[in-house]
């Protein structure tokens, strides 16, 4: 029997999903979204609470503040409720309605941003809204995910070691780019104790993350409308970019074979199966990351007429034949 005291305590870290009978090539999906913050978020999360709560900044009576697309809000909103402190979301429109909704439930102030910077977007407009909470009364604490170390460092110690772990003989593994704190905490221990494997970054098309032009995304979770401050491009071999369209379809073909993930999966899966059609080799050991579930986004990518409304009748035609 496992008894927990807090929400932060349980993380299934070792369940994979084998993708070879969907998508014809050995790829095995690592989910990150069986805890009770229902994705890999809750690892940065805790990191950062723990640090803050180490160091002195983060105290009885302190507020929490964070910029988040969604799945690091609902972990932060777990956490403060459970340590027992007030928490500010500050979001986006693009945030799913479900989302806003359960950060609410569990005692969460949501501030949602509608008008974008006039030259860093809504993640911008985001951040200067923090800072400016911040400036107004001094009890706000800002963990700053974008910059925090201790993101990184959660999966430097958790996440890469244990897809080393369950696959001593992993060749490449695919990871999800958005702060960059996965991605970079994976890709440094690996780096660091099996240099031969091969870290690839999936990110969306309409990110500037790796140089690429800004344009509109809405599926939230993975991109970037500012390069994040935490990236290392030195510890990165390849970058796949992923249109919105084939991540619908991804999630869409996915929840044919009986398992619904949400966005970030959808556009992981998407990428490393566009580098696996070009790169892959027989017998080849291949591991991706799955930062989430799909319940979030019944309103969204699993909606047809929101589908139908940004990307046309025929994406979910096409996934439907591909299932």
């Amino acid at each position: 029997m496992s008894v927990i005291t807090g929400p932060q305590q349980f993380n299934q870290d070792d369940l994979y999903v084998d993708l070879f009978p969907t998508l014809g090539h050995a790829l095995y999906l690592k989910c990150e979204g069986f805890n009770f913050a229902g994705s890999v978020k809750l690892k940065a999360a805790t990191a950062m609470v723990e640090a803050a709560e180490r160091d002195g900044i983060l105290r009885p009576g302190s507020f929490l503040v964070e910029s988040s697309s969604g799945n690091l809000g609902v972990a932060l909103s777990m956490i403060a409720a459970n340590r027992g402190y007030r928490f500010v979301c500050v979001t986006d429109a693009r945030c799913n309605l479900a989302t806003r909704r359960l950060m609410e439930s569990l005692g969460t102030e949501v501030h949602v941003i509608t008008e974008p910077d006039p030259e860093l977007g809504l993640l911008g407009a985001r951040k200067n809204h923090v800072r400016e909470l911040c400036e107004s009364d001094e009890r706000f604490v800002w963990l700053n995910q974008y910059e925090n170390p201790n993101a990184w460092k959660a999966h430097h110690a958790t996440t890469g070691p244990a897809i080393a772990a369950e696959f001593p003989d992993v060749d490449v593994v695919f990871v999800g780019a958005g702060t960059c704190g996965t991605l970079m905490g994976v890709a440094r221990y690996f780096r660091e104790n099996a240099p031969h494997v091969r870290i690839v970054a999936v990110d969306s098309v309409g990110s500037v993350t790796f140089g690429g032009p800004a344009a509109r995304r809405m599926i939230p979770g993975l991109g970037s409308g500012d390069r994040p401050p935490q990236l290392d491009e030195s510890v990165v071999d390849d970058v796949v970019l992923v249109e919105e369209a084939d991540t619908v379809r991804t999630c869409h073909r996915l929840a044919r074979t009986g398992f619904l993930f949400g966005g970030s999966t959808g556009t992981v899966v998407s990428g490393a199966a566009a580098w696996l059609a070009e790169h892959g080799t027989p017998g080849m050991t291949c591991v991706a990351l799955a930062p989430d579930l799909g319940e979030r986004y019944l309103d969204t990518i699993y909606q047809p007429h929101w589908v139908e409304d940004l990307y046309g009748a025929d994406v979910l035609d096409d996934a439907f034949a591909a299932a």
